[in-house]
């Protein structure tokens, strides 16, 4: 197995998966009502509404860096309020999520592993090394997730 389809298949067990922290992105997204997704536990924490929005926010930042555009992070991190918080705007979110995963398989599918040393400008860390990243940034903030949906019943 060439090492893109290993980590295309790293990306879908996280997302839909059965992957080795033994959640997943939809199976824990999911079940969640839009009010669910906007509360929180005080106002100064992140509601896991804005947790995916910073999480989608990532994934097609990163993916653009690996595509070959240098990107400037925001001062605010992709962590901004919810403007809508109705159904509609979770499914939208939550489709928004979907598409990211769908451009990173598309990605995942055409590259070439000799793309993976090659070195993004603005922090000199390899594509593998974003790619790497983005994964465990899905993972560390699903974890978060889990506990806010634990902590908020």
């Amino acid at each position: 197995m060439k090492e893109t389809e290993r980590i295309k298949k790293l990306f879908e067990d996280l997302y839909d998966g059965d992957p080795w922290i033994d959640i997943n992105l939809v199976g824990t997204l999911g079940k969640l009502s839009a009010t669910k997704a906007s509360r929180k536990l005080t106002p100064e924490m992140n509601s896991i509404w804005e947790i995916v929005n910073h999480l989608i926010q990532w994934r097609e930042n990163v993916l653009l860096r690996i595509q070959g555009t240098v990107i400037k992070t925001p001062s605010h991190n992709y962590f901004t309020p919810v403007a809508s918080t109705t159904a509609a705007a979770w499914k939208k979110t939550l489709e928004r999520l979907e598409a990211s995963q769908q451009s990173w398989l598309d990605y995942l599918e055409r590259l070439n592993t000799g793309s993976l040393n090659k070195i993004y400008p603005g922090n000199n860390m390899t594509y593998y090394e974003h790619i790497q990243g983005i994964l465990q940034h899905d993972a560390y903030h699903l974890g978060q997730i889990v506990l806010l949906l634990k902590a908020t019943g």
